[in-house]
């Protein structure tokens, strides 16, 4: 399985010159996802060279400018450039009403079709399922409807113990027989599945949060992540300000990873005003170390 997460962009409502607007790039075994798209972020795809016209899905977090603005010149890039491949959006209500006003009122005329997924839910709620993946939208706290999403790899089926299936002799139909759940019968034995195969190795899972007041009711929808992206807007001194916005503080941040047992935290989403990240960086450490301030550019691997 492979999981690649580029960062498009690392700040908040105002972009600066080393820092755009938040959006994230996700390959996850070749589902190719774009979380957010604040104005700019077409060019952010040039810049970091992910080709947009491979795009499947566009997740759309909240209807506040930082987040969504980019949309509609992203949309008209991939008609002019010749997209004619379905392209799923999921959103919170009113965003399908924005960009089809936009393309009237432009008469530009798409020459794909986009899939329109409107998300509603007080809880948890799956929004797409391959074979592969499934993609679960839960609601933030922020000022208008804001949801998060959790990337989750299906369970995957046990691993064959090479020992064991040379101790048996078994053979392919055999092996094939185990990774069924059947038991195999050799030379008068009866041989469990369990005796010949592994515990499977446990699923990915990535977890976007999105703008939000810190908020505990995560924990239960969020738990076990690889890896967890939180914003993480402002210092604890400026906690007035954060709870004016309904943001997060980094040490927020922190202690929805600590409580929901993430194996590593991204924080960004960061105001203007910090010139570094060095603070933000600290106070989140002091509540669970494994923790990056996210920058323009960076990639992660899973």
């Amino acid at each position: 399985m492979s999981f690649k997460l580029t960062i498009l962009g690392s700040g908040a409502a105002v972009p600066t010159l080393n820092r755009s607007v938040t959006s994230q790039y996700l390959n996850f075994n070749e589902r190719r996802i774009l979380i957010d798209c604040g104005e700019g972020t077409q060019m952010q795809l040039r810049k970091f060279r992910v080709k947009f016209q491979r795009l499947q899905f566009l997740l759309i977090s909240h209807l506040h400018g930082d987040h969504y603005l980019g949309i509609f010149g992203l949309l008209a890039s991939m008609n002019l450039t010749g997209r004619t491949s379905k392209l799923t959006i999921v959103s919170p209500p009113g965003l399908k009403e924005l960009v089809e006003l936009q393309f009237k009122t432009s008469k530009v005329y798409l020459a794909y079709e986009i899939e329109f997924i409107t998300i509603e839910s007080k809880t948890k709620e799956l929004v797409f399922e391959d074979k592969v993946l499934k993609i679960f939208a839960f609601p933030m706290k922020h000022r208008v409807p804001t949801y998060g999403y959790s990337f989750e790899e299906q369970s995957k089926r046990p691993n064959v113990d090479k020992e064991m299936i040379k101790e048996y002799a078994l053979t392919t139909l055999e092996i094939q027989q185990a990774l069924r759940g059947e038991n195999i019968e050799k030379d008068g034995e009866i041989i469990s599945p369990n005796q010949v195969l592994l515990p499977p190795a446990k699923p990915l899972k990535f977890v976007h949060c999105s703008d939000s007041l810190y908020k505990e009711a995560l924990v239960e929808w969020i738990s076990d992540a690889d890896l967890l992206y939180h914003e993480a807007t402002f210092l604890e001194k400026e906690k007035d300000r954060a709870k004016a916005t309904m943001h997060s503080t980094a040490a927020d941040a922190a202690k929805i990873a600590q409580k929901s047992k993430a194996k590593k935290l991204l924080i960004g989403h960061f105001s203007a005003r910090y010139k570094n990240t060095d603070k933000l960086l600290e106070e989140a450490q002091e509540i669970f170390p494994n923790v990056v301030c996210v920058e323009d550019g960076d990639e992660y691997l899973i």
